[in-house]
C-alpha cells in the first residue's frame, strides 16, 4: 500500500456522521450517504489490487436550496479523511471551442492541491533540519558580506556587447566600476553567532542574502495561461534559462522568513511527492461541483445565447465523471476512482433535465431539507464554529464579553425565518446578515466602549431589527 494513501480505518458510517454533526445541523440523509461513500473507499483500500480496480465509488448528487450545508458537507467530510478536495461553480466551465476554462481544469487543481498537501507535510518534517541550515546562512552572511555581485556582473556582460557592438565610443562611455566595499571584519566565531542567533540577540541586525529570482514573469509572457491545456511552460524552459541571483538586504528576523522555505525545498524529494500527489489524488481526491443545476436544460429549447454550451458542458463532465485520463503538468491522471459530489438548488430546472448519461453517473441522490426556525437556533448554538461563539471570541479581543440569551437566540432565529419567508430564502446565511446587523454598533464601539458586558436578548434584538423588518421595501436593500 502506497504510503501516501493512509488507511482511516477508524472512520466508521456512525463517526463520520457523529463528527459531521459537530459543524452542520440536521441533513441526516446527506450526512449518511457521503459517510457510506467515504467509508467503501476506505473499505476499497483493503482489497486485493485485483478487486480494487473494479470498485469504482458512488457519486452523490445533492438537492438543496442555498445555504442548507451542501458545500460545508462535502468540505468537512474532505477535512476528516484527510482528502484532496477542490470546490468548482459548474458555470465557470464552457464547452471546448468557447471562450472559457475546459472541465479538465478541475482535474488539474486537484492534483496541485494533493502535491501542496504532500509538500506542506513534507516540509514540516524537515523544518528542524532546515531551520539549522538557514542559520548556517545567516552566520555565513554575517562573517562574510555578500557584495552586491549580481549587479557587477551584469554591468560588466553589458560592456562585453557595449565594446562588441559600439566599438570606441561604447569605452569612452563606460563608467568605472564602484569601489568594492571593505566589509565588517568578523567580531565572533560562525559558533558564537549561531548561538547568538538561537537567543535571538541578532533579529534586528541587516545583512545581506543571495536568492535566486524566478523567471515566472519572462515565460508567462511567452506561453500564456497554458494550464488549461496541460502544458508547464516554465518547466519546459525555466531549466533552460540561467538563474539569476540577486542580493537583499534584510534583517536576520527577514531572513528566516525568506530562507526557511528555500532551505526546506531543497531537504525534499519534489519527484516523489510529485509522483505520491498523483496517487493520492487519483484515489482519495473529492471534487465538489456547484450549481450543477446551472447547465442543465432546465425546459430551455434555445440553440443560441448564453445557453449554447450548457449541453456542452455537460457533455464535457460525462467523460471526467465517468472516468477517463486528464493530461496535467505532473503526467497523466485517471478519473475513475475519483469521488464527484454534484450539488445544486434546482428551483428553475430538475435532476431530468440533466444528460440521461450524466444522470446515471450521479446514482447516490440527497434532498436536503430546507431550514426551519428550529434549526436556526441550533446553528446559532450547536456548531463549533457557530456565529455566537465567533463573535464571543472576536469581541473578546477588545475586552468586551457578550452574553446572548435563550430568548434572543430565539427572536435571531424568527426574524431570520420570516425575512427568507418574505424575501429570497437564502438559507443559514441569513444569520450572518441578521446577526452582522444587530451587533453593527457594538462591533463599531468595542475598543473605546466602558462597557465591558453586554446581553443580547429579546428586547435588544427588537430595537436594533424592528424598524427594518417591518419595512419590506427597506429590508429588501438592508438585509
Amino acid at each position: 500500500m502506497n504510503k501516501a494513501l493512509p488507511e482511516n480505518t477508524d472512520l466508521t458510517p456512525k463517526r463520520i456522521v457523529k463528527l459531521l454533526d459537530r459543524y452542520i445541523v440536521g441533513q441526516d440523509e446527506a450526512k449518511k450517504s457521503v459517510a457510506i461513500a467515504l467509508r467503501n473507499r476506505i473499505r476499497r483500500q483493503k482489497l486485493p489490487e485485483s478487486m480494487q480496480q473494479e470498485v469504482l465509488p458512488k457519486n452523490i448528487l445533492m438537492i438543496g436550496p442555498t445555504g442548507v450545508g451542501k458545500t460545508e458537507i462535502a468540505r468537512r467530510l474532505a477535512n476528516l479523511s484527510d482528502s484532496p478536495f477542490v470546490k468548482v461553480e459548474a458555470t465557470r466551465f464552457t464547452e471546448v471551442g468557447y471562450v472559457g476554462r475546459s472541465v479538465e481544469t478541475m482535474i488539474r487543481e486537484l492534483v496541485g492541491a494533493a502535491i501542496n498537501t504532500l509538500k506542506s507535510k513534507e516540509m514540516k518534517r524537515v523544518k528542524s533540519i532546515a531551520e539549522k541550515e538557514v542559520e548556517n546562512r545567516i552566520a555565513e552572511a554575517i562573517l562574510h558580506p555578500k557584495k552586491n555581485r549580481g549587479q557587477q556582473q551584469q554591468q560588466n556582460l553589458g560592456n562585453i556587447f557595449g565594446q562588441m557592438f559600439q566599438g570606441n565610443q561604447a569605452r569612452q562611455q563606460q563608467q568605472p566600476p564602484p569601489p568594492p566595499s571593505s566589509g565588517e571584519k568578523p567580531k565572533w566565531t560562525k559558533k558564537e553567532i549561531i548561538e547568538k542567533l538561537r537567543k535571538g540577540e541578532m533579529e534586528d541586525r541587516f545583512i545581506n542574502i543571495e536568492l535566486e529570482e524566478s523567471n515566472s514573469n519572462q515565460i508567462g509572457m511567452v506561453g500564456g495561461d497554458m494550464g488549461d491545456f496541460g502544458i508547464d511552460m516554465q518547466g519546459m524552459f525555466g531549466n533552460l534559462m540561467p538563474k539569476k541571483k540577486k542580493v537583499k538586504r534584510m534583517t536576520v528576523e527577514q531572513a528566516r522568513k525568506v530562507l526557511l522555505p528555500v532551505e526546506s525545498e531543497r531537504l525534499i524529494d519534489m519527484d516523489k511527492i510529485t509522483e505520491e500527489g498523483k496517487q493520492l489524488a487519483e484515489n482519495k481526491g473529492i471534487v465538489f461541483v456547484d450549481e450543477i443545476d446551472k447547465v442543465a436544460a432546465g425546459g430551455s429549447s434555445s440553440k443560441s445565447g448564453p445557453d449554447v454550451s450548457r449541453g456542452g458542458v455537460q457533455r464535457d463532465l460525462l467523460p471526467i465523471v465517468e472516468g477517463t485520463t486528464v493530461m496535467t503538468k505532473q503526467g497523466m491522471v485517471k478519473t475513475d476512482y475519483i469521488l464527484f459530489i454534484a450539488a445544486g438548488a434546482f428551483h428553475i430546472s430538475k435532476p431530468s433535465d440533466l444528460m440521461p448519461e450524466l444522470q446515471g453517473r450521479f446514482p447516490l441522490r440527497v434532498e436536503l431539507d430546507p431550514l426551519d426556525e428550529k434549526d436556526f437556533k441550533r446553528i446559532l448554538i450547536e456548531p463549533r464554529n457557530s456565529l455566537t461563539k465567533q463573535y464571543q471570541a472576536l469581541l473578546g479581543t477588545d475586552g468586551v464579553e457578550i452574553t446572548f440569551t435563550d430568548d434572543g437566540l430565539e427572536e435571531i432565529a424568527n426574524v431570520s425565518f420570516k425575512l427568507n419567508d418574505q424575501l429570497e430564502n437564502i438559507g443559514a446565511r441569513r444569520l450572518y446578515t441578521v446577526v452582522e446587523r444587530i451587533l453593527q454598533d457594538i462591533s463599531y464601539e468595542a475598543p473605546d466602549t466602558e462597557e465591558t458586558t453586554i446581553t443580547v436578548d429579546r428586547a435588544f434584538v427588537n430595537q436594533h431589527m424592528s424598524g427594518i423588518v417591518e419595512d419590506r421595501d427597506l429590508s429588501s436593500y438592508i438585509l
